[in-house]
């Protein structure tokens, strides 16, 4: 099967692209935010708003990372969550949760009005549903467990989706929207009166003494009396957030469907095999419908074109749609499935995180502009300590033991791969690891023949990248940072590219 889905995000083909200018010089505001998605772009927002200057900085363009790839529900309802938080955390604290995520969806609301800001924002019932009585029985759970926490959910027992359900758990009043149309117009409101916005400007390391400085690759820095890291996994190792998650990729595809024939909810199914589902109008009237899934952990699954396949058969067998869309993207899982904002450490006083969004980033983002802006201006927020990042963290569970064992296990079996392989035997169109004069290589032919080599060790910790065919990137199993063919940092947490290697 060939994939007929353009290699693109629709939320980033929608938009033009974005040129703010590269940090060129040393600056000095009050607070520094690295990394503009929509957690930094907000933040910096409402930090604005209260008096502070801000510099908001960005290694690639706003809003292209992972919230220009997500499928941008914003919801209390992530799936089945709540009864596993009671289970886990407790009532009190699963209430928390729902009470933070409710508002986080309400504040944004807020912001696109009071801003007048056109980015397709809709109030849609959410959905999760399931199609066998397994599932069902973890809905009706889910059920009981969200209506005990005071959280308007409900039972239902049919969606207007186009294939029988045995049940779905049904919030109203959440929410979706087109995430860059919003990063683009809140970053548009930043710079001036102290203010900036840098693009193209990679942060290297942040260091806390004092006054903050960001020390940004190209040698300039911007000083800060505090600093915000929202770059998906904390660009800092300090503080072992790469040891208390672990990274995710899933896969979207899209295609233009009849209005009246599109899904009116958000939906998502439960189980191995689930799909996202939701719709987004367009510029000219018509309604792109985009599925999801297929999500795996990053490196463990070279034959990800086969991932695209089945959604863009979903797309066409189920909803009658032509794929022109497809593209993936990536989370960090948290191990007690609440987000880390706060603290980098208790030792940093001024460097704050925001990270473990586990899939569902988009309250999430807002949540963490509101928990850590208060913080900064010395206000009391109600959720801070549920979601404290120096929080005592549950590294002896039975998924936390599996995925650092597995780090420990790529770190150490994957430099046995392309030990006895050559150069010669990487055809084209594909990528493959081999070893040069006793150098891990990890090698890429393009479709004309030219051979791309660069180091196969990732520079964040030292493992071995594997290859994703369908993206040609390679990526890290261990962290999850990705990088092109020729070596370039496509997602963190690695600061460095890989080491380019000649192999004669």
């Amino acid at each position: 099967m060939t994939l007929t889905g353009r290699h693109v995000s629709y939320w980033i083909d929608s938009t033009l692209p974005s040129s703010y200018p590269t940090l060129s010089q040393n600056v000095t505001v009050d607070v520094a935010i690295v990394g503009a998605g929509l957690a930094g772009v907000t933040t910096a927002k409402l930090l604005k708003q209260a008096g502070k200057t801000v510099a908001l900085i960005e290694a690639d363009r706003i809003g292209v990372g992972v919230s220009g790839h997500t499928t941008a529900k914003v919801a209390a309802l992530q799936q089945l969550i709540y009864a596993e938080l009671i289970e886990q955390h407790g009532k009190e604290k699963a209430q928390l949760f729902g009470e933070s995520n409710r508002a986080a969806i309400a504040r944004l609301a807020d912001l696109i009005a009071a801003e007048n800001i056109d980015c397709d924002f809709e109030r849609k019932a959410n959905y999760t549903f399931a199609t066998d009585a397994d599932g069902l029985a973890k809905v009706k759970k889910e059920v009981e467990a969200a209506q005990s926490l005071g959280l308007p959910a409900s039972f239902v027992e049919s969606v207007d989706l186009p294939f029988p359900i045995t049940g779905a758990i049904m919030m109203p009043d959440e929410a979706q929207f087109h995430p860059r149309k919003f990063t683009l117009a809140i970053a548009a409101t930043l710079p001036g009166d102290g203010s900036y916005v840098f693009e193209q400007t990679r942060v290297k390391t942040v260091e806390d003494e004092g006054p903050c400085r960001v020390i940004t690759h190209n040698g300039s820095t911007v000083t800060a009396q505090d600093v915000v890291i929202a770059t998906n996994l904390p660009i800092l190792d300090i503080g072992l957030y790469f040891a208390k998650t672990y990274p995710k990729r899933s896969y979207i595809v899209g295609g233009h469907i009849d209005p009246a024939q599109a899904p009116q909810g958000m939906y998502i199914g439960v189980g191995d095999n689930y799909r996202s589902i939701r719709s987004t109008p367009t510029d000219d009237g018509g309604t792109v419908l985009m599925v999801g899934g297929e999500g795996h952990k990053v490196g463990k699954d070279d034959a990800t074109d086969e991932r695209f396949e089945r959604l863009e058969s979903y797309l066409r067998s189920t909803f009658g749609v032509e794929p022109e869309y497809r593209w993936s993207t990536q989370d960090y899982i948290s191990f007690d499935k609440l987000p880390y904002i706060g603290n980098l450490t208790p030792a940093h006083q001024h460097t704050y995180v925001a990270t473990g969004f586990s899939l569902w980033g988009m309250a999430k983002s807002v949540l963490s502009a509101m928990v850590l802006s208060d913080r900064i201006l010395g206000i009391h927020n109600p959720w801070a300590d549920l979601y404290e990042a120096t929080r005592p963290t549950p590294f002896v569970t039975s998924t936390s033991i599996q995925q650092n064992l597995e780090v420990g296990a790529h770190w150490v079996g994957d430099r046995l791969k392309g030990l006895f392989d050559s150069t010669d035997s990487v055809e084209p169109g594909v990528g493959k690891l081999v070893t040069h004069n006793g150098s891990k290589i990890a090698a890429y032919r393009d479709d004309s023949g030219q051979l791309h080599t660069v180091s196969a060790v990732c520079p964040h910790l030292g493992c071995i990248v594997a290859w994703n065919q369908a993206e040609k990137s390679w990526d890290c199993p261990c962290h999850g940072s990705r990088f092109s063919c020729e070596g370039n940092i496509l997602h963190g947490p690695a600061v460095k590219p890989l080491e380019q290697k000649v192999c004669d």
